[in-house]
C-alpha cells in the first residue's frame, strides 16, 4: 500500500490528546490498520485514527488480545461504543460503530487480496449539491442582503462553492488568507493545509478579492464573533438567515460538494480534486460520481486524443 506523503506523515505523527502510557503499546498496530485501510474507505484519516486509536486503548484496558481481529469482532465494537454511549452524542456512538465495522471489512478484503467491495448505496450523510438555479437563486439573494449579513453570506458561499472549505476552515478564514497569484493571477487560499494549491474558482475569484480587502486581518465570516470557532456558529447564522421558500438553507457541507462535482464535471483528475479538498483519496469521490454525467462521443474523443505535438 502505497499513500501519499501528507496521509503517510498524518499517520506516523498521530497520537491522541493526553495519551495514556498504554499508548506506546497499541500506536504500531493502530497506524497499520488505518495504512491498510484509509484508501478503501471515505473516510479522512484523522477521523479514522481517532476512532481506531480510542477502540484499540479500550480494548487493551478490557485484557482483550493485541490484535486487529479481536479489536475488530462484531462484539466488541458493539461492547466499545456502548462504553462511549455516556460521553459522546447517539449519532456519535452510530458513526463510530459505522467507521470501525467500514474499516473491518476493508482489513478482511485487503488481506486477501482482493479490492473492497462496491457500496450498492450512496453514504447516509453525504451532502448534495446545489444546482444550478440553486445556487444563483442563493447569490442572487445574498447580494440583497443588508451590509453585514450581505458581508457574511457572500463569504459563506464564496469559501464553500468557491474554494471548497469545510466548516472550520471556513470560520477560520481571514482577509488576509487570500492572496493574488503575481499581481493579478488567480486568488489563492494560503492558509489551509492542502498538497496543492488551492485556487479559487473563477466564478468566485472577484467577489472573493473584494471580501479579503474588505476584511483584511479579520475573519471573513462573522468578524465580530470573539471564538474562533464554535459548533453552531455556521448553523446558527443559516438558522436566522433563512431565504425565501422557493430556495434551499445556506450549507457549507452543500456548498462543498457543489465545489466538488463542479470539479469532476469538469474531467479534473480525480486525484487532484481529492488532493485539493483535503480528502484521503480519490476513492472518497465515488459517493458523487452518479451526479456526474457520462462524457459524450465528441469530448471522449477530444480527451483521448490529446493536445497537437
Amino acid at each position: 500500500m502505497v499513500l501519499d506523503p501528507d496521509t503517510s506523515a498524518k499517520i506516523t505523527r498521530y497520537q491522541p490528546r493526553e495519551a495514556p502510557p498504554l499508548w506506546v503499546e497499541v500506536a504500531p498496530l493502530v497506524r497499520s490498520v488505518v495504512a491498510a485501510t484509509v484508501t478503501a474507505v471515505p473516510y479522512d484519516v484523522e477521523q479514522l485514527l481517532h476512532v481506531t486509536g480510542r477502540l484499540a486503548l479500550w480494548a487493551e484496558a478490557s485484557g482483550l488480545e493485541r490484535s486487529a481481529d479481536a479489536w475488530l469482532r462484531n462484539e466488541v465494537i458493539d461492547a466499545f461504543v456502548l462504553s462511549r454511549a455516556g460521553d459522546i452524542e447517539g449519532s456519535s456512538v452510530r458513526t463510530y460503530r459505522t467507521w470501525l465495522l467500514r474499516v473491518r471489512d476493508a482489513l478482511a478484503w485487503s488481506e486477501r487480496g482482493e479490492a473492497a467491495p462496491a457500496r450498492m448505496h450512496a453514504e447516509a450523510n453525504t451532502y448534495q449539491p446545489y444546482t444550478t438555479a440553486e445556487l444563483a437563486g442563493l447569490r442572487h439573494w445574498a447580494v440583497h442582503l443588508p451590509r453585514q449579513q450581505k458581508t457574511d453570506a457572500l463569504a459563506l458561499m464564496g469559501l464553500g462553492a468557491g474554494l471548497g472549505l469545510m466548516p472550520k476552515e471556513v470560520a477560520a478564514s481571514r482577509g488576509a488568507d487570500l492572496q493574488r497569484l503575481r499581481g493579478n493571477g488567480p486568488l489563492l487560499h494560503t492558509a489551509v493545509d492542502r498538497l496543492v494549491p488551492l485556487v479559487a474558482r473563477a466564478a468566485w475569484d472577484t467577489v472573493l478579492g473584494e471580501l479579503a480587502d474588505q476584511a483584511g486581518r479579520g475573519y471573513l465570516f462573522r468578524p465580530r464573533r470573539t471564538t474562533e470557532y464554535a459548533k453552531n456558529l455556521i448553523g446558527s447564522w443559516s438558522l436566522n438567515h433563512r431565504p425565501p421558500d422557493s430556495l434551499p438553507a445556506v450549507s457549507v457541507g452543500r456548498l462543498r460538494a457543489t465545489w466538488i462535482v463542479e470539479l469532476m464535471r469538469a474531467h479534473i483528475d480525480h486525484h487532484l480534486i481529492a488532493q485539493a479538498a483535503g480528502l484521503a483519496s480519490a476513492a472518497s469521490l465515488a459517493r458523487w460520481q452518479h451526479l456526474v454525467p457520462p462524457v459524450d462521443d465528441a469530448t471522449a474523443a477530444r480527451l483521448l486524443r490529446g493536445p497537437e505535438r
